[in-house]
């Protein structure tokens, strides 16, 4: 098969690496059916969308929503990179799944409104399928309500013009949607188990998702919560509908 490519912006290279392994592990990917762009690094290739099954945008310390001047040139350039590439994936309707910030970088270049009146504490939320997304492929299988992992700053206040909402939360209503036929952001982490998240609030701590002194409570909350068993069926899905 045609490998998927994973899209990565963590300069953490532990996190960076459990990403990886994470995203391979859920989709049910061989390390040779995963190739991995670290954006943040200053890889910024020429990207051969025929080579590829799909392209997947994991999470970032990033934010999509920021101004100009308040982001770092890494940041500006890796975003100036994947606009350029969104162009080509959007106009070929190419299979795309972005978590996080992916959802705001596909949003951004399709009109939505992202900021940080939709930004959630870090731990287990729960997500109501739509009556789209029970008729969508990547989550016809799923409940109609499930737990996932969320933790960010900024959210999508508007969803873009030509989306179809197909998930939604109460903090963040906008939890997941689709555009065209093949093109999907969720908010919400699929990739995440809570050995994953923790290990993220640990690294994350001083980064103002939450108050370091409330490191230990939020830990708490990711491993006494609900059980989140149900998201990661999405990227496996994902990389079953089009892999080829």
């Amino acid at each position: 098969m045609k490998p998927f490519v994973l899209l990565a912006t963590r300069d953490n290279n532990v996190l960076a690496d459990e990403e990886y392994r994470a995203v391979a592990h859920f989709g049910g990917l061989e390390e040779d059916q995963l190739e991995r762009i670290r954006l943040e690094s200053g890889e910024w290739p020429a990207l051969d969308l025929d080579r590829y099954s799909g392209i997947i945008v994991g999470g970032s310390p990033f934010n999509s929503s920021d101004p100009p001047e308040e982001k770092s040139r890494a940041q500006r350039v890796a975003e100036t990179w994947i606009s350029a590439l969104l162009d080509d994936v959007v106009a070929r309707d190419f299979p795309f799944l972005g978590a996080c910030y992916g959802v705001g970088t596909l949003g951004i270049h399709q009109g939505a409104k992202v900021d940080r009146s939709c930004h959630e504490d870090v731990g287990p939320i729960t997500v109501s399928v739509t009556d789209e997304g029970a008729r969508d492929p990547l989550l016809v299988q799923l409940p109609r309500e499930f737990s996932a992992y969320v933790g960010h700053k900024e959210g999508t206040r508007v969803l873009p013009p030509n989306a179809v909402l197909l998930a939604t939360g109460t903090a963040c209503h906008v939890q997941m949607y689709r555009i065209k036929n093949n093109l999907y952001a969720t908010q919400f982490h699929p990739e995440l188990d809570p050995e994953g998240l923790v290990s993220r609030v640990r690294a994350y701590k001083d980064l103002g998702y939450f108050r370091p002194e409330d490191t230990d409570t939020v830990i708490d909350r990711v491993v006494n919560g609900p059980a989140v068993d149900q998201a990661p069926r999405i990227l496996r899905a994902f990389v079953e509908r089009y892999r080829r």
